[in-house]
C-alpha cells in the first residue's frame, strides 16, 4: 500500500527529473552504472500537449518495436534508452546530482529543457574496426552530429598509439559497450569542465554547445575545442578578438597536442574571424582534426619532428582517414613544400588548365600554402 500511495503522489515531471539526475551521476563509473539503468521521459504523463509531435525514432528503441506503456515502465524516448534499473552499489562512490544541475545540463547542451538527443546520437558509440583490418586502430564512425566527437577522439587515440604509450608489446582488449557512449562522453566533458568554467569559456556568439540541424543536433566549435584544448572556446582564431559590435570574442589561447584544420568551398577568405589560427594549425604533435566542407576526418604524420624542425617540412608523409565506410585502408599522401613555382606549374599543366584540387588538398594548403600533394596512386576521393 505504501508503494502505491507513493506512486500516486509523485508527478510525472518529478519522476522525469529524478531519473535524469540519477542516471548521469557517478561520472567516474560510467560503465558500471549505465549498464543497468534507463532514463524516463515525460511520455508517462497522463496529460497531452496539443502540437507536440514525436518522431518514430523517439517512440521506439530503434528496432521499430514500440516500448511497453503502463505503470512500472518508463519509455526510452528520453535522453537515452538504457536497460531496466537496478540498485546502485555504494562502492561506486559519488553523489547524485541535483535537479538544478540536471536542468543546467540540458540548458548548456540545447539552450532549453525541452529538446532531447535524436536517434543518431543515441546509437553513437565508440567501436574499433575489425582487429584484422588495416584500419584496426580507427573507430567506426556513424552519421549525424556525434561524428565530430568520434573523429576528435580518434585524434587522441592516434596520439596515444604513436607518441604517448611507452611499451610496444602490450595487448589491448576492448569490450563492446553498446550505444550511448558518445552522449555519456559529452556529459563527462561538461561535468569535468564544470558549468562555471564553461560559461567563462563561451561568449555572446555561443550560449549552448549543440545547434539544431535537419532534425538533429551538430556540435558547435566550442565542443571540439574543449576536446582538443581543454577549453570550450567558441572560435578558432588565436586569443581574443573584437566582433562587429566591439564585443569580446574568445579564441584559442594555447597550442594543443592535436591540431585543427578547416576548409569549406563557401568560406570567405577575407573573414579573419573564421580563419584557423596558428595555435590550432601548429599543434605540439603532427595530428590534425580536419573539418572539410562540414565533414570530419584525420590527418597525421608518424614523424614527431615534423613541426619542430623546419627542414622536415620540405618533403614529408601524411596519412589520411576520412571515417567513410568505403575507406578500407589509410591513404598515404606525400607532401612537397620545396618545389619551385615553375616546377609545380609545369606539373599542373599536365592535368589541363581547369584542374580542380580535392577538398583534402585545399585543407592541407591552409597549413602549407605552397604544397604539392601526391596521392601515391590513390584516386582522390575526399
Amino acid at each position: 500500500m505504501d508503494m502505491e500511495v507513493l506512486g500516486q503522489e509523485q508527478s510525472s515531471e518529478q519522476l522525469d527529473l529524478e531519473e535524469i539526475s540519477r542516471k548521469i551521476s557517478f561520472l567516474d563509473k560510467w560503465r558500471e552504472i549505465f549498464s543497468f539503468h534507463r532514463l524516463g521521459t515525460n511520455n508517462t504523463t497522463p496529460q497531452s500537449h496539443e502540437g507536440n509531435h514525436i518522431s518514430t525514432d523517439e517512440n521506439e528503441d530503434g528496432t521499430g518495436i514500440p516500448q511497453p506503456k503502463g505503470q512500472g515502465h518508463l519509455l526510452s524516448s528520453g535522453l537515452c534508452s538504457i536497460p531496466n534499473p537496478s540498485i546502485i552499489s555504494s562502492k561506486l562512490g559519488g553523489l547524485p546530482i541535483s535537479l538544478a544541475m540536471a536542468t543546467k545540463l540540458r540548458q548548456i547542451l540545447f539552450g532549453n529543457t525541452i529538446h532531447v538527443f535524436s536517434y543518431n546520437w543515441k546509437k553513437a558509440y565508440f567501436r574499433f574496426h575489425d582487429p584484422s583490418s588495416e584500419l584496426a586502430f580507427t573507430l567506426e564512425v556513424g552519421k549525424g552530429g556525434a561524428r565530430s566527437i568520434q573523429m576528435a577522439v580518434q585524434g587522441s587515440i592516434i596520439k596515444y598509439l604513436l607518441f604517448t604509450r611507452k611499451g610496444k608489446d602490450s595487448n589491448f582488449g576492448f569490450r563492446g559497450e553498446g550505444s550511448h557512449g558518445v552522449i555519456l562522453f559529452l556529459y563527462s566533458l561538461i561535468f569535468s569542465r564544470t558549468f562555471e568554467r564553461l560559461q567563462m569559456d563561451l561568449d555572446v556568439t555561443t550560449t549552448q554547445l549543440l545547434q539544431p540541424n535537419a532534425g538533429g543536433f551538430l556540435c558547435r566549435q566550442a565542443v571540439l575545442n574543449m576536446i582538443l584544448t581543454g577549453r570550450a572556446s567558441p572560435n578558432v582564431f588565436n586569443g581574443c578578438e573584437k566582433g562587429k559590435s566591439q564585443e569580446t570574442l574568445h579564441g584559442v589561447l594555447t597550442r594543443s597536442d592535436v591540431g585543427y584544420l578547416q576548409w569549406g568551398k563557401d568560406a570567405l577568405e577575407d573573414d579573419r574571424l573564421s580563419q584557423v589560427g596558428s595555435m590550432l594549425k601548429t599543434p605540439k604533435l603532427p595530428i590534425w582534426l580536419c573539418n572539410i566542407n562540414g565533414n570530419y576526418s584525420i590527418l597525421f604524420c608518424t614523424n614527431r619532428q615534423l613541426l619542430s624542425d623546419w627542414k622536415m617540412e620540405r618533403l614529408f608523409d601524411l596519412y589520411f582517414y576520412s571515417g567513410q565506410p568505403s575507406q578500407k585502408k589509410l591513404v598515404h599522401l606525400i607532401i612537397d613544400t620545396h618545389s619551385h613555382h615553375w616546377e609545380r606549374d609545369q606539373q599542373e599543366e599536365k592535368h589541363g588548365p581547369r584542374r580542380r584540387f580535392s577538398p583534402v588538398e585545399m585543407a592541407i594548403r591552409t597549413k602549407w600554402s605552397e604544397a604539392t600533394i601526391n596521392w601515391n596512386g590513390t584516386i582522390p576521393f575526399f
